[in-house]
């Protein structure tokens, strides 16, 4: 241990730590460093006026919608959100239940309620379930190839297409139902690259597929909103730990800084922020999101990352998966519709067609959710997803509104369908410190590049102090994209500074 690690041993004081964004890793690394009485210096660095990061609830159409998270995806007892989530009495009933626990989804988005086609008519629920059985086996299959020896196409898409090819030889329905089953098969596409996060299935490497991990439980919801969690983990925090508005410009490292108010210490790492003020630190924990170390790559680190870390991040995949909110004075579905789907006739996985994205980005919403009714209005949830998803995000309301009016009224066969009151949406791409939605194994990487991204600095660990450590759901090989690998990535790097600290230090919860 290099002595310079040790110097704010002196008595009473102990290791100054800063964490850089406060969504839930950095939350989750604050609240377990604030029950170790060795890291009293400690700060959260956000740099927008909340916290949370991608868990976002927001008061709107008089109720709560979530513009960010929106699900505990496999609430059971292996997921640490959900124990959370439970300890701080932030969930209904039936997501409590042990049967609700015990239900194994696979991963797979559940059948709608009421599928519409882009001619006006509905479609029938039964061929939609055929489909949806034949593309879930195949996704299950894609799970498969971790150790495979054969060669395999490079991406889940090519895979999927390939078999799918392979089916339709066997298909002995008139043309229209053949081209209906198709245009079926691609809304299911579309609705996995919003589970993924891409664009396309063809940039999601088929070989490491299976090592994301689906744990049971049925997704819940939080009847209060997601937000509630962060909120909590906030609350639980000394009151001047969290500093907001501070967005970060530079972390300088493996340097020798000192500080006015402490003569005689020197710091190896500086923080530097865009207004200005510089911190300087034992340790940082960064937990920023993939989109935005991709963006600012260039400039974040001084001295740069090692070569290895920055390849991990350029091949990591990061998309956007957007959601629209249309607000209606009357419900157009029936009382007891939950997702309705909608299927363009004249889209097949099977062709590359790539319409302007002006005439056609609506093409990739997958259809609509239906919210819990609010007191005095009924709401609807989009997702969409790819370079599609980011194109709306540079559309007005107005804009947005008129499209799926259209849309709704095509596909209804109600030309005089009333419009929705309003609309909301998210837009993660725009986003300055997001950049996007979350990360996926994208072909050319594994999960080696996740576990590269996560591995603190100084690299070379012999007993170099560490510096910088890393977080965040990118950093969690079989949980990424989830809160939960975000949250547990906060806790890993947390016990990591614990053990450098405190050797013989009881982890305050188990390591999940």
């Amino acid at each position: 241990m290099q002595s310079g690690g040790r110097q704010a041993e002196a008595p009473g004081r102990g290791p100054r730590v800063l964490v850089v964004g406060g969504g839930i890793a950095g939350l989750g690394a604050a609240q377990r460093l604030c029950r170790h009485p060795a890291f009293s210096h400690l700060r959260v660095l956000e740099a927008t006026a909340r916290a949370g990061g991608r868990i976002r609830s927001e008061h709107s159409f008089g109720g709560v919608v979530e513009v960010g998270a929106h699900w505990i995806h496999g609430p059971s007892q292996g997921n640490p959100v959900f124990q959370l989530a439970a300890k701080y009495g932030l969930l209904g009933e039936s997501a409590l239940s042990e049967e609700n626990q015990l239900i194994e989804t696979g991963g797979h988005v559940g059948l709608p309620s009421v599928s519409y086609a882009s001619s006006g008519v509905s479609v029938s629920l039964e061929l939609v379930a055929e489909m949806a059985s034949l593309f879930y086996s195949l996704i299950d299959q894609t799970r498969e190839f971790l150790q495979a020896t054969e060669a395999i196409p490079p991406s889940v898409g090519e895979y999927l297409k390939e078999k799918i090819r392979q089916h339709t030889a066997s298909w002995t329905e008139d043309e229209e139902t053949k081209k209906l089953k198709l245009a079926i098969l691609k809304n299911l596409f579309n609705v996995e690259c919003c589970v993924s996060g891409t664009h396309s299935m063809d940039l999601v490497a088929l070989a490491p597929f299976g090592e994301y991990t689906v744990l049971p439980g049925l997704d819940c919801t939080f009847p209060e909103g997601y937000q509630g969690l962060t909120d909590r983990i906030v609350a639980s925090l000394p009151k001047d730990v969290m500093v907001f508005d501070k967005p970060v410009k530079t972390i300088h490292w493996n340097g020798s800084f000192q500080e006015a108010s402490a003569p005689g210490e020197t710091f190896p790492v500086l923080v530097e922020c865009e207004d200005g003020d510089c911190f300087p630190a034992h340790h940082v924990v960064v937990t920023v999101p993939l989109g935005f170390f991709k963006k600012h790559l260039d400039t974040f680190f001084e001295p740069p990352l090692p070569t290895e870390k920055v390849e991990a991040i350029r091949k990591i995949g990061f998309g956007t998966n957007n959601k629209i909110f249309l607000e209606f004075e009357e419900p157009f579905w029936e009382p007891d519709c939950q997702h309705i789907q909608v299927v363009w006739e004249d889209m097949s996985p099977l062709e590359d067609t790539t319409p302007e994205l002006q005439d056609a980005w609506f093409k990739k919403l997958v259809g609509f959710w239906v919210l819990p009714p609010f007191q005095a209005s009924h709401v609807l949830c989009g997702f969409i997803a790819g370079l599609e998803s980011e194109f709306m995000e540079t559309l007005s309301d107005e804009d947005v509104l008129r499209s799926l009016t259209q849309v709704l009224r095509r596909v209804t066969g109600n030309p005089r369908l009333p419009a929705p009151r309003s609309v909301l949406r998210s837009c993660w791409h725009s986003a300055p410190y997001t950049r996007g939605s979350y990360s996926y194994v994208a072909v050319g990487s594994s999960g080696d590049d996740m576990d590269r991204l996560a591995q603190p600095l100084p690299a070379d660990g012999k007993g170099a102090q560490l510096q910088v450590l890393f977080a965040g759901e990118a950093t969690h090989r079989t949980f990424y994209s989830t809160t939960h690998g975000a949250l547990l990535s906060g806790w890993r790097e947390a016990d990591r500074l614990m053990t450098l600290w405190d050797p013989q230090a009881q982890c305050p919860e188990p390591r999940l």
